[in-house]
This record gives C-alpha cells, sequence and structure tokens, in this order.
C-alpha cells in the first residue's frame, strides 16, 4: 500500500451554524475576524457565543488531510502533538477508529490546539485557530521521526505548525537523493513565504483567497500549483494547464473540503497516479465532502468517489 506521512496540526474543532448577517455582525466587531473560506490564527477568546452554541468534533489541517489520505486508500500516518486534554476529546482514539497511524503522536503540557468555525446557509465557512500544542512540533520532535518521513511516497505539509519546523525539515530533505512527494498547503497564509522558496516542495494546493494573498510567491514558485475554486474549475498548473470540473452538488458545509481535496491528491499521488489524474480524484472527493456537516466526519470513502466518476479515471 502507498504511504502517506502527514506533519501538522490536530484541532478540536469547535464549530457554529449562523445567518451571514450573523457573521458579518462578527466581521465588523472583531478586527481580527476572519473572511469567507479564510483561516486565520488569533490568540482572542470570542465571547459574543455561548459554549453550548457550539458542536466539538476532531479536525486541525493536518489530521483532517490524514483522515483524507486514509479514506483515499494510502497508508496515512500523522506526526504531531496533542495536549494533555486528548482524553476529554478522544483526540487520538478518533483519528485511530478513522483509519490513521497516530502511535508517534506527542503530548505535551499544554491544551489540544482549538479551531472556531463559523458556518452560514450556504455551506461558507470562516475559521479562527488557537494553536495550543500544535506549537510545540518542534525540529526536534520531527527528526525524532524523520526516516519514517523520509521514506514515505508522499509527505502532507499545512501552516498550523511552526514555520521554522517545516523549514528545517524541507532542508533536510533537500539533501537527500530522493524523498517523498512534498505537498504543501499554505495555510493560514501568514509567515509562510520561506516555504515557497524550498526546492523541496513539489505541489502547493491553495483556494482562491490563498492564492490572491500569495500570488507574487506562486509565480516565483517552480513546482506545481492547484487552485481549488469552490464550484469553478480546479485549476492544476505545472508543465501545462489542466482544469477539473467539479461535480454539481448542494453544499451544507465547506469546512474542510480543501483537506479532503489535499488527502485524496496525496494519497492518489502515492498511489503513482498523475497530477491531472489526482487531481479528477481529489476534486470529486472534496465536492462530496460539502454535503454533509463536519470536517472529517463528512470526508467520502474511496468506493464513493470512484462511483461519482463517470469513467474510470486516468492513470
Amino acid at each position: 500500500m502507498s504511504n502517506v506521512v502527514t506533519v501538522g496540526s490536530v484541532n478540536v474543532d469547535r464549530t457554529t451554524f449562523r445567518s451571514r448577517a450573523e457573521i458579518r455582525t462578527l466581521e465588523s466587531s472583531y478586527e481580527w475576524f476572519p473572511a469567507p473560506g479564510e483561516t486565520v490564527r488569533t490568540e482572542h477568546v470570542l465571547t459574543a457565543i455561548a459554549d453550548e452554541e457550539f458542536r466539538d468534533g476532531i479536525g486541525g489541517k493536518g489530521s483532517n488531510q490524514a483522515v483524507a489520505a486514509a479514506c483515499g486508500g494510502a497508508e496515512s500516518t500523522f506526526l504531531g502533538t496533542v495536549g494533555e486534554d486528548e482524553r476529554t476529546y478522544d483526540v487520538l482514539s478518533t483519528l485511530a477508529d478513522r483509519g490513521v497511524t497516530v502511535d508517534s503522536v506527542a503530548v505535551a503540557e499544554r491544551e489540544t490546539g482549538k479551531a472556531y468555525i463559523f458556518v452560514d446557509g450556504d455551506g461558507e465557512s470562516w475559521i479562527a485557530i488557537l494553536g495550543g500544542a500544535n506549537e510545540a512540533v518542534d525540529a526536534r520532535y520531527v527528526d525524532r521521526h524523520y526516516d519514517r518521513i523520509r521514506n514515505a511516497d508522499v509527505c502532507l505539509l499545512q501552516n498550523e505548525i511552526p514555520v521554522s519546523t517545516m523549514r528545517s525539515l524541507l532542508e533536510r530533505l533537500s539533501e537527500e537523493a530522493a524523498g517523498p512527494t512534498v505537498v504543501l498547503n499554505p495555510v493560514p497564509t501568514d509567515g509562510v513565504d520561506p516555504l515557497l522558496a524550498e526546492p523541496t516542495v513539489d505541489v502547493v494546493v491553495v483556494n482562491e483567497t490563498e492564492y490572491d494573498a500569495l500570488e507574487g510567491h506562486l509565480e516565483a514558485f517552480a513546482g506545481t500549483v492547484v487552485r481549488t475554486r469552490g464550484a469553478d474549475d480546479v485549476i492544476v498548473s505545472g508543465e501545462s494547464e489542466y482544469r477539473v470540473t467539479p461535480p454539481s452538488v448542494d453544499p451544507v458545509d465547506t469546512t474542510g473540503a480543501g483537506d479532503v481535496f489535499c488527502g485524496y491528491l496525496g494519497a492518489q499521488l502515492a498511489a503513482g497516479r498523475s497530477i491531472d489524474a489526482a487531481a479528477d480524484l481529489a476534486t470529486a472527493a472534496a465536492s462530496i465532502s460539502t454535503e454533509t456537516e463536519g470536517a472529517q466526519g463528512s470526508i467520502p470513502t474511496l468506493e464513493e468517489v470512484m462511483a461519482l466518476e463517470p469513467t474510470a479515471p486516468r492513470q
């Protein structure tokens, strides 16, 4: 079986469903509040909404992508750090039940990361994250698990752990004669610029908001850029341009759709598919995921994705 290793974040997702008007009020009231489709870091605690109005689940871009890679047919390992409260939320047992290997996840003396997710009636999401234990994923931790990363077929990275940790990893991988295909989802976009300059990164996946924020750096990037654009065509820009038209769906919650795309893309690249063929399946998987509430619980199986394909996917 192909092998995908995700080095990244795991959060307790706290989701609330509000009207677009209510969310616009929050946007105007809090300077740090994210834009539609955006993920931002914050150290602020939102007091305008009571705790009981949030639904708790397991998320974080890293763990979401690891679960999606497992659903996409890969042997999926997650490397990251949880807090001492992880058993309160069943973080590791939930990931294991969803097919992810978590035997090397560390426990830090702080709370597990949190994500506050606001979803409107059209399924659009606004996400603010508090790093918590994710900030403890340091170079020493990665060094302890370097061989597992180096021997993977694909390594998935995001920007919810320290940039310095990922930069150290990428620089070390650059010294290898062979290593994993590295897929970077540079979200949140703040401070991620140094990673886009690393030659070890093979594929960058961004949505339109992220593309606009990073356009200058992406134009200088030597690898493949994949732009997800909601209901519009996904654009794969490498040696040539390739477009994928998403299937028509009735979205309920777009939270985590980008992570589903990245995890499926990684799993299919690890299985030896071309970037275009991998994007076909990843687009279908991400679209299906928007029809169900939540991030990880909405990730479709490979069989469900293949059933949506009108023809056999290209290699």
